[in-house]
């Protein structure tokens, strides 16, 4: 299974499938998943988009020689900057002791919702129209530690985001980055969450961030309940916080629903509110449909509000 989802409540829902890892033989795997989607998008005062288009496609391999292992994966997305780059590249050494060593190309610790299309509870994110504060791809190297009740981990990177989701800025001199998390999971089906990232000043920024992201989850039955807030100062106006409220509910083993409030505010800048209703269905245990239908309300901007209808299908291997 690929390790990089971010989705730990929701991902439990059986609704929502799981990459198919296929073992070529005892030491190599690969996984991966193809997605792709009808959006429509209708803004108010009268403007609209359409988009009907391959939305991503991932292929991952996975090589295990205890204590060591790696990952190598690549990825397409048809407005990405690369049509197709490397996407995870790293190599992890497991002490044995709960702590791992992880050096290479990798996710972000920040956010609750997912990377990963099959690992997501609806088509579209919660948050990120304006301060985008989640990252997503960077190079480094990090530490982790995990038992049973707590999870810690801090990273040395070259960069916590850069112009590129898909990768850090490739360098320290100018603009390290780093990052932090602590997750307790010591009560049964309940997931506390929190991290920090900093970026210093300089190359592609103009000035230092700092975000601040705390998020957590309790699974119930077939029910799921979720909620997250960022807060980030990237300097110049560019400060503010996301949220989101997440309800999940699995009707049967096919059919799941995500419920979803999510909002942004910034400084002296625009905001918005945004509720989201995301039925889901598993047609087989890799091919599956969503929907969603979303509604923004925004309080300064060009556009007063926006309507969002997706259908979305994605197959996993």
């Amino acid at each position: 299974m690929i390790k990089n989802l971010k989705l730990a409540g929701l991902a439990a829902l059986a609704a929502i499938p799981a990459f198919a890892e296929v073992k070529l033989n005892e030491n190599f795997s690969t996984s991966g998943y193809i997605a792709g989607s009808y959006r429509y998008t209708d803004f108010d005062p009268s403007d609209s988009a359409d988009k009907f288009d391959i939305d991503a496609a991932k292929l991952l391999f996975n090589a295990s020689y205890k204590p060591v292992s790696a990952t190598l994966s690549f990825y397409y997305a048809p407005n990405a900057p690369e049509d197709v780059t490397v996407l995870d590249a790293f190599v992890t050494y497991d002490t044995g002791t709960g702590v791992t060593i992880t050096g290479g190309k990798f996710l972000s610790y920040l956010g609750y919702e997912a990377f990963d299309i099959p690992a997501m509870s609806q088509i579209s994110y919660a948050n990120g129209d304006f301060l985008a504060p989640i990252p997503g791809y960077h190079d480094g190297v990090k530490v982790d530690y995990s038992d049973e009740t707590f999870g810690a981990g801090v990273a040395v990177l070259d960069s916590v985001s850069s112009p590129n989701y898909l990768r850090g800025d490739g360098e320290l001199k100018d603009n390290a980055g780093f990052e932090g998390y602590l997750t307790y999971k010591g009560v049964k089906d309940l997931t506390l969450w929190a991290g920090v990232a900093y970026d210093t000043e300089g190359n592609h920024m103009a000035h230092s961030k700092v975000t601040y992201d705390f998020w957590a989850s309790y699974v119930m039955g077939p029910s799921t309940f979720a909620g997250e807030i960022a807060y980030s100062d990237a300097g110049f106006g560019a400060k503010g916080y996301n949220w989101l409220a997440l309800y999940s509910y699995a009707f049967s083993e096919q059919i799941s629903s995500a419920f979803r409030v999510s909002g942004e505010e910034v400084k002296d800048g625009p905001g918005y509110v945004k509720y989201t209703i995301a039925p889901a269905y598993k047609l087989t245990d890799h091919l599956s449909v969503r929907a969603e239908i979303s509604y923004q309300d925004y309080s300064s901007y060009v556009y007063d509000s926006a309507l969002f209808f997706g259908i979305q299908s994605y197959f996993t291997f």
